[in-house]
């Protein structure tokens, strides 16, 4: 292989993820590796694709919305569209983050309150 190439193995390392993800990634649009023979050959561009989609991943986008930002990047465009609709994505997602940072906020705030209920019944029953 040469430096600008990587098998399927060597991106599932490098990223550490498995050889199935990156298939699934590839099922999926996102990748589209070179075959040579049964052999996949990653070149920069499916890389930095990969890197894109997990990226996404772990800031909790959807794959519709990973492969809608990523594909935008490959047709044409100016970069100003391409950032303001990076940017609503964005805002959605740090909206519904937000949400729910709020709502486990409320959960916790109310299993704060039933353990103390319960710890008071706890001692009362103690002191009995």
């Amino acid at each position: 292989m040469s430096p600008k190439t990587w098998s399927i193995s060597d991106l599932a390392k490098e990223f550490d993820i498995t050889p199935r993800t990156l298939r699934y990634y590839e099922d999926h649009g996102i990748l589209s590796p070179e075959r040579v023979g049964m052999q996949r050959i990653y070149h920069p561009r499916d890389r930095t694709r990969l890197k894109l989609a997990l990226r996404g991943k772990r800031m909790g986008f959807t794959l519709s919305d990973i492969r809608s930002l990523i594909d935008m990047y490959d047709g044409p465009g100016s970069t100003q569209l391409q950032l303001q609709q990076y940017q609503n994505v964005l805002d959605h997602y740090r909206q519904k983050l937000e949400n729910q940072l709020k709502d486990l906020q409320q959960t916790l705030a109310e299993i704060e309150v039933q353990q103390q209920h319960c710890t008071q019944q706890l001692e009362q029953r103690n002191s009995n």
